[in-house]
């Protein structure tokens, strides 16, 4: 199992944040356009570790060199079952520098977005304090 993975599923989001580059681009599924940087990418996982339910990896793909991993997930948002893939690339360090994520149906997205847009506030500001730190 992938150390990303042990992390998510024992919610320890030092352990998340430790294996994120500086330079990580966070892309959303329900934002246009994507989030550069530690501090916030790790202030959007805490969110979703706030908004999703019932959070479970189902399956692990990894390529062979070990730099590109799919993490596919399913988890429940406001209700609404949702399933999606972590997209992982890992830098020479073997920290994630690209981070994607994907979900369906468009239902549970649109949740998602929902959800994710009440946390903003709390993000914006964790990531202030971060990147202050």
């Amino acid at each position: 199992m992938h150390p990303f993975r042990q992390a998510v599923e024992a919610r320890d989001e030092a352990a998340v944040e430790a294996l994120l580059a500086e330079n990580v681009v966070f892309t959303s599924p329900v934002a246009f356009k994507p989030y550069p940087g530690k501090a916030v990418t790790a202030a959007i996982l805490r969110g979703v570790m706030r908004v999703f339910e019932d959070f479970t990896y189902v399956r692990e793909i990894a390529d062979p060199d070990g730099r590109d991993h799919a993490l596919v997930f399913t988890a429940t948002v406001d209700g609404r079952q949702i399933q999606g893939c972590d997209f992982l690339h890992f830098d020479e360090e073997g920290r994630i520098d690209d981070f994607t994520v994907m979900v369906r149906p468009l239902s549970a997205a649109q949740a998602l977005a929902a959800a994710m847009g009440a946390q903003f506030d709390r993000i914006a500001r964790e990531a202030g304090e971060a990147a202050k730190a």
